[in-house]
């Protein structure tokens, strides 16, 4: 974005699973959405506190704990039951999830907003567009940042990543459904769209669309069966 942009971006690396977590707001009204709250939550809040912006609200990509905090293989991760004691603010979830964010969180399903895919979210100048992309859970999502009609950034959770794409083979995911929101949905975007994804799994913490077509596989496929293949399910 240039000089004149409205948008108030962070990126944060958290945790012991390579999470990235987001910060996205808008500069004139000092508001700020957190995507993905866990592991180090005060880090987070603290910085957008720092940079003088207020949290309103918090995104979630979807239910694993790693992204919303609660037990994982006998250890506690902090996530938006924190986040909520420090900072009591609407979750936004799609609808598939919401009562999995819920459970898995610890939090009141009433301080669930569930969401139907294609919902926008409006703060300052900046357009949050929630894009549903079933395949690793069932209500996984990514959100697609826009300004002023200029390319936006996309935060992809655990949807796409640089140079590859999340697992299918957990409770809940579903291959086929991947291969729709990979090379149906993502895919469509402009090239010049950033690409944010949810781990670090490469040696940089962005790319863009046009990139990741040219050179991640999973970006690459001609056909649902090729896809098939490579995630080792065909």
């Amino acid at each position: 974005m240039g000089n004149d942009s409205d948008l108030y971006f962070r990126q944060f690396s958290v945790g012991e699973m390579a999470n990235l977590a987001y910060v996205i707001g808008s500069l004139k009204t000092r508001e700020a959405f957190v995507v993905d709250p866990a592991w180090n939550v005060d880090t987070i809040l603290d910085q957008a506190e720092a940079d003088g912006m207020k949290v309103v609200g918090s995104l979630v990509t979807h239910f694993h704990q790693d992204h919303i905090g609660g037990s994982l293989f006998g250890h506690d991760i902090e996530g938006l039951a924190k986040f909520m004691e420090r900072n009591a603010a609407p979750v936004h979830v799609n609808k598939l999830e919401a009562d999995g964010v819920a459970k898995v969180a610890g939090i009141a399903r009433s301080e669930i907003v569930a969401h139907e895919g294609g919902d926008v979210i409006e703060i300052g100048g900046i357009q949050i567009r929630l894009l549903h992309t079933p395949g690793h859970t069932p209500g996984s999502q990514c959100f697609l940042v826009e300004e002023g009609g200029q390319a936006g950034s996309l935060v992809s959770g655990d949807t796409l990543f640089l140079g590859s794409c999340g697992r299918v083979d957990l409770p809940g995911s579903d291959p086929e459904q991947m291969y729709e929101s990979i090379c149906g949905t993502l895919k469509r975007l402009p090239d010049e769209t950033l690409l944010f994804p949810g781990h670090l799994y490469s040696p940089e913490g962005h790319s863009t669309m046009g990139e990741q077509k040219e050179s991640n596989p999973f970006l690459r496929v001609t056909s649902l069966e090729m896809f098939l293949q490579f995630m080792g399910v065909g």
